[in-house]
């Protein structure tokens, strides 16, 4: 009897499977998983085997599979898909892409030489960790440690699967292990030599590479909003990392200086003495500017002047592009707005004033009084560049998002938007120039992410006997993030958290997710009222849907039809 077997295909409006016929000719080469090409609809496409033997409908007449292309997720991979499938309201399709190599692989590699033993667990915290059975562990380490003696002695147990948020992170984290005596494949491009087996160390997507008989997980930083994927579905790799974990009965260590909520719900926290986690975060000076005139103030504080070091880098984080942010003229005090749709305008480089909502320009004149002059209440990154090489005299270098690929200059001073974090090494002084703005920005996780900020920081300048600093200038000294840094101590920030989400019914306490698009009407009235569910809107063509779990919220949304058109979905929004 013909073998058949049940496809995928690779396209995004199908989310139906079809069976085939297997050649004989390839028959050695089709398995679950086996990426291959079908005829559908008279064309050929791509698609995966997700089951094997099947039993077709009867009276059907079956097509052949057209080509074999090569190898793709493991089984349980697939498996995994399907619940993420359910977990983040998206098509299996789209989880199966993120698994499969960048390219064809016909042929897994030659076998390659094992790797040497590797070093005994000398760290009591990190072997406690890893321990047989112990589930998931919540690593609370300071910003300052060096996390490769963790990772080290993941890849000890066997295979391990080690998720960090960076590329070069990865890269540099994949030499170390294998200088040390590791078989190690570094995610995405030796993604066949993790399907013959080794250690993976990857990115975001590495949460779906290949490891055979897995024996650990590290997720390294777990806080980083990097782990989520932006576009629907907003999937987590910590999650997913997790869920695998538990599959596979092996270890899961989810490390980081300022666990998340969501993380801290999910096992025991395992951490250092209070001496040494304190010791990890480095000398923190507040600036309190309380007491500032509002009408003279600058963003270079007396205590910033004072501090400026003689040698050594310097970064100022001002998280705001362009010259200014927010004007008001300096004749009679009104704010600087457009004069089509009254939403405030910035000065570009040119002098002018641009409106960032309808785009209409116009030349620097006061809509109030007719004046030319205007006061910056808000500066952004161009113009604290200039402010800041006429206070130094000396080149400054501004870095933002949209500089991101183009190589830094040598210099010793830095301005820039939070991505000036990302692309400095080291620094002696790392100066947060208007803090206020990330403490208050109008996100329900301000506060988290207002410390991932100052963990950035401190790992710029070390510990606290490095002699770097992080400055912080701010109206609010008594804010919890602030308090927790200044002693190194992120309970305090999680314990506030805590206690907010509780009385606003925002995650960990309930489950959430966001419905838009042209669809997103069609869709909520098949949506209807499930019980449980808690419906909001629509705001602005946006559905907000909570429930006490994910359970009857993600079952609802598995249970309504998608109608024709483009509809987002976004569960567990980062974002609100």
């Amino acid at each position: 009897m013909a073998r058949v077997v049940r496809v995928l295909p690779d396209v995004p409006a199908i989310d139906k499977t079809f069976d085939y016929l297997v050649p004989e000719t390839v028959e050695d080469q089709v398995r679950v998983g086996t990426m291959v090409r079908i005829a559908l609809h008279g064309r050929r496409v791509g698609g995966w085997v997700v089951a094997d033997d099947v039993e077709p409908p009867p009276g059907l007449a079956l097509k052949p599979l057209a080509k074999v292309t090569g190898w793709g997720p493991q089984p349980e991979v697939i498996e995994l898909a399907r619940w993420a499938a359910w977990r983040w309201a998206g098509r299996l399709a789209s989880f199966l892409r993120t698994a499969s190599p960048e390219r064809a692989v016909p042929h897994l590699p030659a076998s390659h030489p094992a790797g040497h033993p590797l070093p005994a667990v000398t760290d009591e915290l990190v072997a406690e960790a890893l321990r047989a059975g112990r589930g998931v562990t919540v690593l609370r380490l300071p910003p300052a440690t060096d996390l490769y003696p963790v990772a080290l002695a993941a890849a000890g147990t066997g295979h391990a699967l080690i998720l960090v948020p960076g590329a070069s992170s990865a890269r540099h984290l994949g030499l170390r292990l294998r200088r040390a005596g590791a078989s190690v494949a570094v995610m995405p491009h030796e993604w066949a030599r993790a399907r013959d087996g080794a250690t993976v160390v990857g990115t975001r997507a590495a949460a779906w590479a290949p490891v055979v008989d897995l024996s650990a997980v590290v997720v390294v930083d777990e806080h980083d909003e990097s782990w989520q994927q932006e576009q629907a579905p907003t999937w987590h790799a910590r999650d997913v990392a997790v869920e695998r974990a538990r599959r596979a009965g092996v270890p899961c260590v989810v490390v980081s200086p300022t666990p998340t909520l969501e993380a801290q719900a999910m096992g025991s926290v395992l951490r250092p003495s209070r001496a040494t986690e304190r010791a990890g975060w480095p000398v923190l000076d507040v600036v309190d500017r309380r007491g500032d005139d509002p009408a003279r103030r600058s963003l270079f504080s007396e205590r910033f002047v004072r501090v400026l070091p003689d040698t050594g880098r310097v970064v100022c984080v001002v998280n705001r592009k362009g010259r200014s942010r927010l004007l008001a003229c300096a004749s009679c005090g009104a704010i600087a707005t457009c004069e089509r749709c009254r939403a405030a305008v910035v000065q570009d480089d040119s002098g002018e004033l641009v409106c960032g909502q309808c785009g209409s320009r116009r030349p620097a004149v006061c809509l109030s009084c007719g004046a030319g002059a205007f006061r910056n209440l808000r500066a952004g990154v161009s113009r604290v560049r200039e402010e800041l090489e006429a206070l130094v005299r000396e080149p400054v270098v501004d870095v933002t998002a949209s500089t991101a690929g183009r190589s830094l200059p040598d210099a010793r001073f830095f301005v820039g938007t939070e991505a000036v974090l990302h692309r400095i090494d080291t620094a002696v002084l790392v100066a947060f120039l208007d803090f206020d703005q990330e403490l208050l920005a109008p996100r329900y996780r301000a506060a988290e992410e207002a410390l991932s900020l100052l963990v950035l920081a401190a790992r710029l300048v070390g510990g606290r006997g490095s002699g770097g600093r992080v400055l912080v200038q701010t109206r609010m000294p008594r804010h919890e993030v602030i308090e927790a840094a200044l002693h190194g101590d992120p309970t305090r920030v999680s314990e506030a958290e805590a206690a907010r989400r509780r009385a606003l019914g925002f995650p960990p306490v309930s489950a959430m997710a966001v419905v838009s698009g042209p669809s997103a009407p069609a869709f909520m009235e098949a949506f209807g009222q499930p019980l449980g569910v808690e419906i909001l809107g629509p705001s602005d063509g946006r559905w907000l849907l909570r429930a006490p779990d994910h359970g009857p919220l993600l079952d609802a949304l598995a249970a309504t039809p998608r109608p024709a058109g483009r509809l987002r979905i976004e569960v567990d929004p980062l974002r609100l």
